[in-house]
């Protein structure tokens, strides 16, 4: 561990908390009154017993949200076969619609709000829970006259629209298996998981509205129906009314195919608890996207479980989150608020359009009172010097995909929550199906920082050996099977006890660097395969970049590891800076100089370099591997996920004939 990282964690240690909850939102939150009810003094208290005694844990969940069982199970968790591939609810048989959204109808509440979309052009749409399903049944009638039964996988290729929601728990009810699919993705991200999973029918639109353009998603789609030979139908949703090309042999209407059926319940497909219902495709370092699978007992009810205790999420809230289905924060969204029976809010364009304020005017217009959002456009906003109205109708902001920084965090809570609406900060991963750290609403806050791990996760900071490690830097590990926790990859089952279990015997080696002060906050700080090791000293890529960053020129930056004959690695470090005249190679230097007044000779740049842009993610995290191997002129591996691969050309020149590689 270097020293720079021991004084930053000394900083953490000293900090106190800055934000306080007022005394209603303690009595009155989900977690507060679940641990009355059940007797329990603390949240220490109850991760424990979630962990120690998991019966009483889940079977008092399953009360509290009131699951119905069509077979009832007679084994919680089953792992005969390795920790790796435990088993929960064995011999149940259930299916996820039926207790999420005809639960909500059995229980008399079919008239509640369901869903409230709302379009980049300004159109919008509202359903009940009652014409929700409505919709449902009849798209699953339609999927069975396809000839779509248990176990075919479906791709669903939509942006935020309302069939993007009838298309789940269509496909959930008839027993099919869903892949979602990023609306931005182009034709090769999109048929690599088609043919992975080898889908039989891809649902699609013609096209949707972003920044007042129009994306032609069907061509997309037809470009890579191409490449994928097992999709034998295409249902194409009438989004923008255009003039497109129609396959007859395979094309068909999404209006034509339903209109044909009545609104009569098909029947419902019961399977057994571990059964499949989606698969979840995440970035490998190397090669194609992980298949992580999901199964109807185990994302739906991690979900719910993460809204109830970290975001207080009622049955009269009403919760947006800026995301797509394609992302584990989509299917997140729609699955954990059907079954605790709350309205979500979906949109369709960008949050800028057609002005700065347009995020702002939609959460007052539906009166959200629980607002998803990731760090990285809170950063843009912040850049952009917008007003915030006063959000009277918040009550819960919330946070993922990466860490924040003190200065965006501080603006999200004053200028976003009025200072009144606490941050829950909350980390996991596709993997994990939500959060394996958490925030809860009725405690004090510290910038960026965790409460931890949420109940039913068994979580740990460890050293390089696997040992537990207390107040110091580590590797964040799970030593517990837990409800959510995927069933493997698609058809790869080495690939997933190599990507997560062979690091430490019995631990999921999650692939972040962690750990936790003086007063129980967890930190997360930068992906540990993102660490740099110079001359036997560790350091994070985020303190690197926090120390450029701090110069007034620099706008964003990243640090990466470059392999180093004699040190063994180095830091790289490209930046983009605000306009500025004058040569960029002058002001590389003296961002090199001074970032060494901060992190010290030893931990210095070895170069500095200024570039357009940083290659992103759609979900807005930094992808440090591929600036690494663009700059190294090795193969990038899966890029599909980047929403600017352009920016890796300029990387790419900037690392030709650099002497120290190799």
């Amino acid at each position: 561990m270097t020293a720079n990282i021991q004084e930053t964690f000394d900083f953490l240690n000293q900090q106190e908390p800055v934000w306080k909850p007022d005394k209603t939102l303690i009595e009155n939150a989900n977690i507060q009154l679940f641990m009355k009810k059940h007797s329990i003094s603390n949240i220490e208290e109850l991760h424990r017993k979630s962990i120690q005694n998991p019966g009483w844990f889940y079977n008092s969940v399953l009360e509290e949200f009131e699951i119905p069982w069509h077979q009832p199970y007679e084994q919680l968790l089953n792992t005969e076969k390795g920790i790796a591939f435990a088993k929960w609810f064995v011999g149940g048989k259930t299916n996820l619609h039926y207790y999420t959204i005809e639960k909500q109808i059995r229980l008399g509440r079919g008239d509640a709000i369901a869903l409230i979309w709302e379009g980049e052009d300004g159109c919008s749409i509202s359903y009940s829970y009652k014409e929700l399903n409505e919709k449902v049944n009849k798209l699953a009638s339609a999927l069975k006259s396809l000839g779509v039964s248990k176990g075919d996988r479906i791709g669903i290729y939509l942006p935020p629209i309302p069939e993007t929601q009838i298309s789940l728990f269509a496909c959930a009810k008839i027993g099919a298996v869903v892949i979602p699919v990023f609306s931005g993705y182009g034709a090769e991200a999109v048929a690599s998981r088609l043919n992975d999973g080898e889908a039989k029918v891809l649902i699609t639109a013609d096209g949707f509205y972003r920044r007042g353009k129009t994306v032609k998603l069907k061509e997309e789609a037809d470009r890579a129906i191409q490449l994928a030979p097992s999709v034998q139908r295409v249902i194409i949703v009438n989004r923008l009314n255009r003039n497109i090309a129609l396959n007859p042999s395979k094309d068909i209407w999404y209006e034509d195919l339903i209109g044909s059926h009545s609104s009569q319940e098909p029947e419902i497909e019961f399977v057994d608890s571990d059964h499949p219902f989606m698969i979840l495709y995440t970035s490998g370092t190397t090669g194609r996207p992980k298949g992580t699978v999901h199964t109807h007992t185990g994302f739906p009810l991690k979900s719910a479980l993460d809204l109830y205790f970290c975001f207080d999420l009622k049955r009269t809230d009403r919760i947006f989150w800026l995301t797509d289905f394609g992302w584990m924060m989509g299917p997140w969204l729609l699955l954990g608020a059907a079954v605790l029976g709350a309205t979500v809010i979906l949109y369709e364009g960008s949050p800028d359009y057609p002005h700065e304020g347009r995020l702002w005017e939609l959460i007052e217009r539906h009166q959200v009172s629980i607002f998803g959002i990731s760090p990285t456009l809170i950063r843009s906003l912040m850049a952009k010097d917008v007003t915030v109205p006063n959000l009277s109708s918040l009550r819960i902001l919330g946070s993922t995909g990466e860490p924040w920084n003190p200065k965006a965090w501080y603006w999200f809570l004053e200028k976003v929550g009025n200072g009144r609406c606490p941050i829950i900060n909350y980390s996991g991963g596709t993997e994990v199906s939500g959060g394996i750290l958490g925030t809860y609403p009725i405690f004090p806050l510290k910038p960026c920082g965790f409460h931890g791990p949420i109940p039913g996760m068994a979580a740990s900071v460890v050293n390089d050996r696997g040992e537990k490690v207390d107040h110091a830097v580590g590797d964040l590990t799970i030593t517990e099977p837990f409800v959510g926790m995927t069933k493997s990859f698609w058809n790869d089952d080495k690939r997933y006890l190599d990507a997560y279990w062979s690091k430490w015997e019995g631990m999921w080696a999650h692939g972040d660097f962690a750990a936790v002060d003086r007063h129980g906050f967890w930190y997360l700080l930068g992906r540990s395969d993102d660490t740099i090791k110079v001359a036997g000293k560790r350091i994070g890529p985020s303190e690197i970049e926090a120390a450029i960053t701090a110069h007034e020129a620099v706008k964003e930056a990243a640090a990466v590891g470059i392999p180093h004959p004699v040190k063994g690695e180095v830091p790289v470090v490209f930046a983009v800076i605000h306009e500025r005249e004058g040569s960029h190679s002058d002001l590389e230097q003296e961002l090199q100089a001074y970032a060494e007044r901060s992190l010290g000779k030893a931990l210095k740049p070895d170069k500095v370099y200024i570039v357009s842009e940083l290659p992103y993610t759609e979900s807005g995290k930094i992808a440090r591997r591929v600036i690494k191997s663009s700059y190294l002129g090795e193969p990038p591996g899966d890029i599909s996920t980047l929403k600017n691969s352009g920016a890796l050309k300029e990387i790419t020149e900037r690392g030709k004939g650099i002497e120290y590689i190799g």
